[in-house]
């Protein structure tokens, strides 16, 4: 619902607009592209994909027309290389992992999207090196975005905790973001800590992550933009590559779940 309503997280979104130069285009990562292969949208106006349930209808109603840029799509196979990449010309589109931030960085829609799927099949350091070499994609102004929560467990929603963390939920966001600053290429040493499993408990809202961490270059800073909390086990923190200068105070207000559905007949 974050989408639809606004509140201190998509206000600090907006106002990151005014920091960034002009755009080529725009590349997300998101964890509900999260599929048995790596693929990237090679179309040229990609749908708008409503892959959530149990929300009101004027979520539904949203649409994101951005327009494609499959040019990218192959020069992102290109730089990845020897890994492979393939192109998806029907099957996906924008996923709300996607357009839900979108909606907010760019509200007109008039920047060129390209999404990259998350090889489910691949281990988690495949995740690294592929950021790794994304990365040039950069210098020729192409944004990169991954966007999964970090922490996201919808079992241990506790309902009277709107912007507020429990604290193991606490404890590991506190490791992520000292990773994050001091060491993001050992990022996957969150995998050894004691929250990991409950802070994680699949892992394609984790991996988004290790996209962010993998486009760490020496001399490049690191650090969390935004840091907060909802229903306290999902994590509003935000993290920024290469953003000195940007920094924005703690956010409240985080859109909340449907009251009355449960969490297991909600998808988000």
């Amino acid at each position: 619902m974050n989408t639809v309503e606004e509140n201190g997280y998509t206000r600090a979104w907006r106002s990151l607009v005014a920091a960034l130069p002009r755009l080529g285009a725009i590349l997300v990562v998101s964890a509900h592209w999260f599929i048995g292969a790596t693929a990237v949208t090679a179309t040229a106006r990609p749908r708008t994909i409503h892959d959530v349930y149990g929300f009101p209808k004027e979520l539904f109603d949203f649409a994101y027309p951005a327009p494609g840029l499959p040019e990218l799509a192959g020069e992102i196979a290109e730089v990845v290389k020897p890994h492979w990449v393939g192109a998806d010309n029907d099957q996906c589109g924008l996923d709300h992992g996607t357009w839900s931030v979108l909606a907010h960085l760019f509200p007109k829609a008039d920047v060129p999207v390209v999404q990259l799927s998350i090889n489910a099949l691949k281990p988690m350091n495949y995740h690294l090196d592929l950021a790794a070499r994304l990365n040039a994609l950069r210098k020729s102004g192409v944004m990169i975005i991954s966007n999964g929560n970090v922490l996201h467990n919808l079992c241990r929603i506790e309902w009277n905790k709107s912007d507020a963390g429990a604290a193991w939920a606490q404890r590991f966001d506190d490791l992520i973001a000292r990773q994050m600053s001091e060491a993001p290429a050992d990022i996957l040493k969150a995998l050894e800590h004691p929250d990991y499993a409950m802070a994680v408990p699949t892992p394609d809202h984790f991996i988004p992550l290790l996209y962010t961490a993998g486009l760490v270059e020496a001399g490049t800073d690191s650090k969390a933009l935004l840091r907060g909390y909802a229903l306290g086990s999902l994590l509003m923190t935000c993290y920024g590559v290469g953003m000195e200068g940007v920094n924005w105070e703690k956010a409240e207000g985080a859109a909340t779940l449907p009251q009355g559905v449960p969490p297991d007949q909600i998808n988000i």
